[in-house]
């Protein structure tokens, strides 16, 4: 993500575009004249006849969508808007109906923020390799001075169709709720696209829902919808121990991602609810593959294995994971950013049916989540800490000799540096916009995992 004081230049689209979505500043980097280019420049590379457009509840979200469809129409494709939706409504709407997808969004980033993220027909991604490099390439192309314009290539058509029933009910059919035990749940909708999707998905359960937030604002008035950061989510955690209430559920803002406190208020760990839907899923379809990415907890592959299943370590990010999704067959996968892919959702990613199997695994038994999901919480975790370098390269290979031939360690580049001891490991990543080196790093107590992340800390901010 570009620095809102550093603004790129209109023809260099590189800094917005990051595996699988392209984000930026509006107007400052790029507006409706550039969205229109991306939707014939999607058309030209994906030979898509027809797609399907969302967006959220941003100022600027739908003028960008409907010049992105604009620019296809211009191509000759055919559009279906499905107006306002989360990021995993419309991956639904790219599955159940088969076509392409654009969705207009800036996640979890602040107000003055928006992008898209695109997929293929059935939610398949548009990744670096997959499509997304040739479409960058065209519209820098066609908004520099070195090619002329898209030619047009027909007249396509605009329809609308509102998917938000479908989706819900398609949730609903993946996961049982009606029989369990009554819930009482906050939610934090952070004003974003979960005030949109939560009391359509809900609706009708044996739920107490408790809304915060719902209101659809885009300037984000309440907390940034970012619940990965702790304080975003201070607000959920004291409403939960105020309400008496048995979990608190958080979205992000395209609600793509959900985030779960227990009835204590404690965050639980993006890793023990991988864990837990994991051990569900594999309960449905016995020794089934399950993903997770190499930042999660070594709890998860650990209870994968004890569920009878076969843990698959990935690299982290959407278009890797959804491509590994597909070539292992897995049955479901999870990252540590609270991503959680299925394969009955096409093999995307889907918070709200991850908050779903949490409510089923809860209001099928008499117990609280902490005592639920304590089995999965074994080792003492540091969470991400980002650390800003000149030169990211140099000092990865500084933490990289300084481990290198220790007795019972072993390196792994997979995806950055990983370092794995007896009890302990850590991850150092680069960022891919960002000057930015990002450890992760967990140990069997919380002493050995302090004392090893500040080993790593002290070679990365030497």
């Amino acid at each position: 993500m570009a620095a809102p004081t550093d603004p790129l230049p209109r023809t260099d689209l590189s800094g917005l575009v990051k595996a699988y979505d392209v984000r930026g500043l509006v107007p400052d980097q790029w507006d409706e004249s550039t969205a229109e280019l991306f939707g014939a420049a999607f058309v030209q590379v994906t030979g898509a006849r027809a797609l399907v457009t969302g967006h959220d509840m941003r100022a600027t979200s739908p003028g960008l969508a409907r010049a992105f469809a604009q620019g296809a129409v211009a191509q000759g494709a055919d559009v279906t808007e499905t107006g306002l939706c989360s990021t995993d409504q419309l991956y639904y709407a790219s599955g159940a109906l088969g076509l392409p997808g654009a969705m207009f969004t800036a996640s979890h980033n602040p107000a003055r923020y928006n992008g898209i993220k695109m997929c293929r027909a059935g939610a398949a991604p548009v990744g670096q390799d997959s499509g997304l490099a040739e479409i960058r390439s065209l519209v820098e192309r066609w908004t520099g001075t070195g090619g002329p314009a898209p030619a047009p290539g027909g007249s396509g058509t605009v329809t609308g169709h509102d998917t938000l029933r479908e989706y819900a009910n398609h949730l609903r059919t993946l996961v049982d709720l009606t029989a369990i035990r009554p819930l009482k749940v906050v939610v934090d909708a952070g004003n974003g696209m979960g005030g949109h999707t939560v009391p359509a998905v809900l609706a009708g359960l044996p739920l107490d829902v408790v809304p915060m937030y719902f209101e659809l604002d885009g300037s984000f008035p309440n907390h940034e919808a970012n619940p990965l950061d702790p304080k975003n989510i201070v607000d959920l955690q004291a409403r939960v121990l105020a309400e008496g209430a048995d979990l608190g559920l958080a979205f992000d803002g395209d609600a793509d991602r959900c985030f779960v406190v227990d009835e204590r208020g404690e965050p639980v760990s993006p890793s023990a609810v991988t864990a837990l839907v994991a051990t569900r899923e594999l309960a449905r379809r016995p020794g089934a593959t399950v993903l997770h990415n190499l930042i999660t907890s070594r709890a998860v592959a650990e209870v994968i294995r004890e569920a009878g299943g076969t843990p698959v370590r990935t690299r982290v990010g959407h278009s890797f994971i959804k491509a590994e999704m597909a070539r292992t067959g897995a049955v479901f996968g999870g990252e540590h950013s609270a991503h959680y892919y299925f394969a009955d959702f096409w093999n995307a990613d889907t918070g709200m049916l991850a908050a779903l199997h949490v409510l089923a695994a809860l209001g099928g038994q008499d117990g609280t989540l902490s005592a639920l999901t304590r089995r999965f919480e074994r080792y003492a975790a540091s969470g991400e800490v980002n650390s800003t370098v000149g030169d990211a390269a140099v000092r990865l290979g500084a933490v990289r000799e300084a481990w290198s031939g220790r007795p019972g360690v072993t390196l792994d580049e997979t995806d950055g540096l990983t370092v794995n001891g007896p009890d302990w490991w850590f991850n150092l990543r680069p960022s891919n916009t960002e000057p930015l080196l990002r450890l992760n790093a967990e140990a069997r107590d919380e002493r050995t995992m302090a004392r090893l992340r500040d080993d790593v800390l002290a070679l990365v901010r030497a």
